[in-house]
């Protein structure tokens, strides 16, 4: 049998993979980018308000047919029924609230019987910003942010906001009437836009190329069983994660080629949109930096919008409703709920923990970075601190090997575009001993005993 030297098989990997994906990468998006491009040109000129609303409303409509053709009817009906929701209860003081138990229904009944499952996954990200966008627009309007409801043209513009209608990210109403407004067209912005660009498709590489042989191919370790499987498992949530960086940074091209994500800062403007920090994912702090650093702008919506909603019921189970709200957002999927779940507990083992051992030994070790002027007496500097802050770091990588081997890179297709069923993620985390869940469960154990 052939053996490929180390020269062949990377020229194998790049001819048969890198340049493949690439191509394939830049031939499902450029449509996409275009139509931002467009709209953020229109938008340069001095046209009536309404105006732009309305092509930004027909550019989102052509990006939603162009990726999901007919099946499309189903997130302008969530649309309509949103705006429908917001106007007859544009007198009351909890349209969040009724926006919200809307929108879950709308979607619970999508997923159990309106759509089979494979295509109301294929829309489930589009579905989600359509749902974030109503209901912070509702809260923002409940909380006096906006005074007053807007039209049925800038909502639809909002919602069907070209540069986030697909991807994403979540913006707010503000940020998006900011957008429609346009910013000079500056060398900055076009720096962010290639970056991004060219960010996401690394990321796409590193997830479709280089993450599934990582153990295999490119940093060859041998071992055991045990070994090899918490091996695979590494190489499937690293494969799981860059495809995630690749969507947000995605995201990040589109929303700033339309001209969103920016800080005005009196005369300059900084395109400075950050949707994903894949370094305090990868070599992480703590699981907290992970949950934070995964989605910024959702991160933000979870804890404006349902966790300070939640905290009257207490920390503890307002971290639950919040993950819970992230899953219901994210589909009826077994897996996916099992893993947001179970990072509402390993996150909030984590803080106390750390948190209690940071009261008694008086070091910079909580979940989160201290400030520099903290009052903690031994600092990051201290060797110790050092030391106790890298060995929660290596607990979370622990962690995100374990919570992302359900995600298989060797799946059929039909699999992953149905959802992976209770039997794999049993299945999956048996092969680990449910490792990750009995660490969290000691972790647990050692706060309440130094409590």
């Amino acid at each position: 049998m052939h053996t490929f030297t180390s020269q062949e098989y990377f020229q194998q990997l790049i001819e048969g993979c890198v340049i493949p994906t690439t191509e394939q990468g830049v031939q499902q998006i450029w449509q996409l980018l275009a139509i931002c491009l467009g709209c953020r040109v229109l938008w340069r000129l001095s046209l009536p308000t309404c105006l732009k609303h309305l092509s930004t409303v027909a550019g989102g409509f052509y990006c939603l047919y162009h990726f999901f053709q007919l099946q499309m009817i189903w997130v302008v009906l969530l649309s309509l029924l949103c705006y429908l929701v917001l106007f007859l209860c544009r007198h009351s003081s909890h349209r969040g609230v009724f926006l919200s138990i809307t929108i879950l229904i709308y979607l619970l009944m999508g997923e159990m019987h309106m759509v089979d499952t494979a295509s109301w996954h294929k829309m489930r990200g589009a579905q989600m910003i359509v749902a974030m966008k109503a209901i912070s627009l509702g809260f923002d309007l409940d909380r006096g942010v906006l005074l007053t409801v807007p039209s049925p043209v800038a909502f639809m513009g909002y919602i069907y906001f070209v540069g986030t209608v697909i991807f994403g990210p979540w913006i707010s109403f503000s940020s998006y009437l900011q957008a429609v407004e346009s910013r000079k067209m500056s060398f900055s912005w076009f720096i962010k836009v290639i970056f991004s660009m060219g960010s996401s498709l690394f990321c796409l590489i590193i997830s479709t190329c280089v993450a599934p042989y990582l153990f295999s191919y490119f940093i060859p370790i041998y071992g055991d069983q045990l070994l090899r499987r918490w091996l695979r498992a590494y190489e499937n949530a690293v494969s799981f994660h860059f495809s995630n960086y690749f969507v947000g940074f995605i995201s990040e091209t589109t929303a700033t080629l339309s001209g969103a994500g920016f800080t005005d800062e009196k005369d300059h403007i900084r395109w400075d949109l950050v949707v994903s920090k894949p370094l305090n994912v990868e070599l992480p702090r703590s699981m907290v930096e992970v949950v934070t650093s995964w989605n910024l702008p959702m991160s933000h919506w979870l804890n404006s919008y349902v966790f300070r909603s939640s905290l009257t019921l207490g920390t503890f189970p307002a971290i639950i409703v919040t993950y819970a709200a992230s899953a219901l957002l994210h589909g009826l999927s077994f897996h996916l709920a099992a893993i947001l779940l179970s990072l509402g507990f390993i996150t909030y083992v984590e803080h106390v923990l750390r948190k209690r051992l940071s009261s008694i030994f008086s070091a910079c070790i909580l979940s989160k970075r201290c400030p520099p002027a903290c009052s903690h007496q031994y600092k990051m500097q201290n060797p110790l601190v050092w030391i106790v802050n890298l060995a929660f770091g290596i607990l979370a990588l622990f962690h995100l090997a374990y919570l992302g081997c359900l995600f298989d890179v060797d799946a059929d297709d039909s699999v992953e575009e149905q959802g992976y069923g209770m039997s794999h993620t049993i299945a999956k985390w048996s092969e680990l001993n449910w490792a990750s869940h009995w660490v969290t469960f000691g972790c647990w154990v050692f706060y309440r005993l130094i409590r």
